[in-house]
């Protein structure tokens, strides 16, 4: 019998990596649904491949799990006053977690990303590597360097932009260049660069509902995101407005860009959004905010899924 024993420091130090710092409930679907999108808009121009989109996946959860890291990193070096994360103070303290671990790990994640994107750049071209290297930059950006983004306010349009136009973007890109000799860049469809956004901005909803839960923290750092400068009520706004967006979309796709009604699949997830908008109106403490992140970051790779069957269908 094993009930009521303190867990082993293997047993703990697997707890501390798996829960508290690779987030594999928030990463994975953040990083999978813009690349969902772009599969689906790829079978619709019949450019689907599927192992480059595989590398692009892989690719970019590396990259977004680098900088949770970094993000983590930055926390225990700079603000270890901050009671922000408990446990990871505590498995700090205990030798359980190290900077240096932290630091290796993130090294490790950032040459995986770099050996998957190998095939992709030498189907697509610079262009892929300069899209690959932006990601890196705004993954590492958001908490790390002399002037991190997420303290200057700059986190929500830059998390939009990122996973709503650029990740779709280069996804689509390197299976174009895998299936068409002719491929260019600047014969690109322009839809390929406005399909993701709906996903972007429930990717971006995520973020509020961390810096919501987040603003003391955030404000004993000097971050100015939008819960710790302007409060509740209007992070709730943002929130809103960005999952109305989001909902509001796929409309102007079939009426307005010429794709099919399947395009409206994604409103099949609006009752999950509506439950997790009432609880970001409702709630503002961490313990009852804290299982709302996943769920929304489980929202949009619905969404993004059901989004990609409708481009598909045409």
């Amino acid at each position: 019998m094993t009930h009521g024993l303190p867990p082993s420091p293997r047993t703990a130090a697997r707890r501390i990596w798996i829960r508290f710092l690779l987030y594999p409930a928030h990463t994975l679907p953040t990083a999978a649904g813009p690349v969902l999108v772009a599969a689906g808009l790829a079978v619709r121009d019949d450019v689907f491949a599927p192992l480059p989109l595989a590398l692009a996946l892989l690719g970019s959860w590396l990259i977004h799990v680098a900088g949770v890291l970094a993000d983590n990193h930055e926390l225990l070096r700079r603000h270890h006053a901050v009671p922000e994360h408990p446990e990871l103070l505590c498995a700090l303290r205990d030798g359980t977690l190290t900077l240096r671990q932290l630091r290796g790990v993130i090294v490790a994640c950032l040459v995986a990303a770099v050996l998957a994107g190998i095939y992709p750049v030498l189907l697509a071209g610079i262009p892929a590597l300069v899209v690959g290297a932006v990601g890196v930059l705004a993954s590492l950006g958001y908490a790390s360097g002399p002037r991190p983004y997420a303290a200057l306010g700059l986190a929500d349009p830059i998390f939009l932009l990122m996973f709503g136009v650029v990740a779709v973007v280069g996804s689509y890109a390197v299976q174009a260049a895998a299936v068409r000799p002719d491929f260019a860049w600047t014969a690109l469809p322009h839809t390929a660069y406005v399909v993701g956004l709906p996903v972007g901005c429930l990717i971006t909803a995520v973020l509020v509902i961390d810096d919501i839960r987040d603003r003391h923290f955030d404000a004993d750092k000097r971050w100015r995101t939008t819960a710790a400068r302007f409060g509740l009520t209007t992070s709730r706004i943002e929130w809103v407005a960005l999952a109305g967006l989001a909902y509001a979309m796929p409309l102007w796709f079939w009426l307005g860009l010429g794709f099919g009604p399947l395009v409206l699949l994604p409103w099949l997830t609006a009752p999950a959004a509506f439950v997790l908008g009432r609880a970001v109106c409702r709630f503002d403490s961490t313990a009852d905010l804290l299982r709302m992140t996943p769920r929304t970051s489980i929202l949009s790779v619905a969404f993004a899924g059901l989004l990609g069957v409708g481009l598909a269908a045409g």
